[in-house]
């Protein structure tokens, strides 16, 4: 009997440890939640407050570039003292830390798997509430990718036991490039330095696109350039049902802004495509990158087609595949997003 109640004490103390650590061990707990829900431990006097509010208003933005209104994040709230054991299992939460005696000045901390896998924690400490309303409001782009990223990490985790095998194939023999995409793309077409892998379902019609050009121009990372190439692209390899129609991309509608993906510089553009002289259209996310070893432009997309339904999580399930694509010679040996939470200390 002794030698039983050792074994579950070694148990609960190895899981505690685990926990602790912020690493992922025999004993973690799986978390629980959906993706893209958030739970925030705030005081509740505090929540109703401005500050609160300013909080409220960061993860209750619309994600970008979707041709209907679709909020970043299902929001929860908690009280701290309501904070129990089964709610630190949730994978993305916020704590709200506002102590004039302990802090300075507002900052981020970030911590990773600390009760339960895969789980990310973002607390925001600050010495009193003004202080906080006008951090998160001045940091809100870096709040919502450190979320945003977490849950594409977990996407490309689940690609990297679970892809296309083909497509990986396809795109390594064709550019040099390699690159996880869901299973369920079973649909493909070729073109010149072109190729296209799509799905239809009745969740949505998903698709990925990889296409290269020339690097001859410093102009290549403009908004202009991109749709102006993207376009010629789409006309002569995503044609329509009927003479002349095509896809084209809606430039009113397109944002594009400097990212990094493997460490190195990509233009990111998000917006709508549609099918010029129909009706079709729908959201897409591109990654214009250069291909150093053989000075070219790798271009690869990811576009919905998904009419009456939300596609914030199709979207985002897709475009966890462009942070996967490898450029030839690349030295990187994983494909996770670095997920962190910028400070102000400079």
């Amino acid at each position: 009997m002794k030698k039983h109640f050792f074994y579950l004490s070694m148990v609960w103390v190895l899981t505690l440890v685990t926990a602790c650590s912020g690493k992922k061990g025999v004993f973690t707990p799986t978390s629980s939640g959906r993706a893209y829900e958030v739970l925030v431990v705030v005081d509740p006097g505090l929540w109703e407050r401005p500050a609160g509010r300013a909080l409220f208003d960061v993860l209750d933005t619309d994600v970008p570039g979707l041709p209907q209104s679709e909020r970043s994040f299902r929001i929860m709230y908690t009280a701290p003292a309501s904070y129990d054991a089964t709610l630190k299992l949730i994978r993305n939460i916020i704590l709200v830390d506002v102590n004039k005696d302990r802090y300075t000045q507002p900052k981020f901390k970030h911590a990773k798997d600390v009760y339960a896998a895969p789980q990310s924690i973002l607390t925001i400490q600050a010495p009193d509430e003004k202080s906080f309303e006008t951090f998160v409001t001045e940091n809100k782009q870096v709040i919502v990718d450190y979320f945003t990223h977490a849950e594409m990490n977990r996407q490309i985790a689940a690609l990297e036991g679970k892809h296309s095998d083909y497509v990986a194939t396809k795109v390594k023999s064709k550019f040099d490039c390699d690159v996880w995409v869901p299973g369920e793309l079973a649909s493909f077409k070729e073109g010149e330095d072109f190729f296209w892998a799509g799905t239809n379902t009745a969740t949505g019609d998903r698709n990925f696109v990889i296409y290269s050009y020339p690097y001859t121009d410093k102009d290549t990372f403009t908004k202009e350039y991109f749709i102006h190439k993207r376009d010629s692209v789409m006309e002569v390899n995503i044609p329509g049902a009927r003479e002349g129609m095509y896809m084209m991309t809606d430039s009113l509608m397109t944002d594009v802004r400097p990212i990094s993906v493997l460490g190195e510089y990509a233009l990111e553009a998000r917006g709508l495509w549609r099918v010029k002289g129909d009706f079709m259209g729908g959201p897409y996310v591109s990654h214009v990158r250069l291909d150093r070893a053989n000075q070219r432009i790798i271009v690869s997309e990811i576009f919905v087609y998904s009419p009456d339904k939300l596609k914030r999580n199709l979207v985002r399930q897709m475009e966890a595949s462009l942070y996967t694509v490898k450029l030839p010679g690349s030295k990187q040996e994983g494909v996770e997003i670095p997920v962190g939470a910028a400070s102000t200390d400079n």
